[in-house]
């Protein structure tokens, strides 16, 4: 039954036009980390984006990319975890279906970074007026509860036991089924409402960090080589490929890290190392989301890993 319901979901997201990493293998006997999406807050191409890079991919469904979100699949004890509610969380929950069905998995809970659109709006889902789901484990840091729980329509979420508020702490690590653990750690951002996060996931066999936004590394007190060094994969914020990206405004304003900064800023790691990252998050201004560009091709020649919907990690 496992294997009908994996060919039809193929042919099923071939249909609808999704893009799949080339040479995609079967899902792992074990838990792994499953990619449902690549794109910044507001997806590719993004509302009102009509210059030449969007065109395409309004054109084209094949071509779109959602917000950034990974899975975390456990077939060993059927539960399955969320990594960020998107705007594209219906989307993302049918290929989540489709890879991890309900019928055989829980969805046992969200792990939130940050009170940024792109990484929490999808929450409405659960809603009274959409799925009315029951007491989904919501896993948020202090302020990102306080957030949820005073505004609407968000507080309406709690009230109604559609989503259950689960205490974080930085660095304070959350033990699950299947010797699985998520590790939440503070990092610095535009922290208007929320405090942000990124997160330690480990498996059994393997460990990755998923640090989808996060302004310049010299804000950080951390070391990300060494950090790299010490798991297998790392997803890695890359809103922006290189300065000047946006005409008309200044890119110090929006202080992620460039993609040309951090590859010199890991240049010291061996090319097994470099291939643990995977850059993610990509601004519909960002070149790595246009196949055979020359930013993809750099980033390819100097060993990085570009994360790709469908993309499946073995924990």
């Amino acid at each position: 039954m496992r294997t009908i319901l994996l060919v039809l979901g193929v042919l099923g997201l071939a249909a609808c036009g999704e893009a799949r990493v080339e040479g995609e293998s079967a899902p792992p006997e074990g838990a792994y980390l499953y990619v449902l999406g690549i794109a910044q807050d507001a997806g590719y191409p993004q509302a009102e984006c009509y210059r030449p890079h969007c065109i395409p991919a309004w054109e084209d469904i094949s071509l779109r990319r959602l917000a950034t979100s990974l899975a975390l699949i456990d077939p060993v004890t059927g539960q399955k975890y969320l990594f960020e509610a998107t705007p594209n969380m219906p989307e993302q929950l049918f290929r989540l279906e489709r890879e991890a069905p309900n019928d055989d998995f829980a969805l046992a809970g969200v792990f939130l970074t940050h009170g940024h659109i792109g990484h929490y709006t999808g929450l409405i889902h659960f809603g009274h007026e959409v799925m009315g789901a029951q007491g989904i484990p919501t896993f948020a840091m202090p302020r990102m509860r306080e957030y949820l729980s005073s505004n609407g329509p968000w507080d309406q979420l709690v009230r109604y036991s559609n989503i259950n508020l689960v205490a974080l702490e930085d660095g304070e690590t959350q033990r699950l089924l299947g010797n699985l653990s998520v590790t939440p750690f503070l990092v610095p951002h535009r922290d208007e409402y929320t405090e942000t996060v990124g997160y330690r996931i480990d498996g059994p066999n393997a460990s990755a960090i998923f640090i989808p936004d996060i302004d310049k590394w010299e804000r950080w007190d951390q070391d990300l080589t060494a950090l790299i060094r010490e798991v297998d994969y790392a997803f890695l914020d890359a809103t922006f490929y290189a300065d000047g990206e946006i005409p008309g405004r200044a890119m110090e304003d929006i202080p992620h890290p460039f993609v040309v900064e951090s590859m010199a800023l890991l240049e010291e790691l061996s090319p097994a190392e470099r291939a643990r990252v995977h850059f993610i998050h990509f601004n519909h201004t960002n070149p790595l989301l246009q196949e055979g560009s020359a930013a993809r091709d750099a980033v390819r020649e100097a060993g990085f890993s570009i994360a790709e919907e469908g993309m499946r990690l073995a924990l």
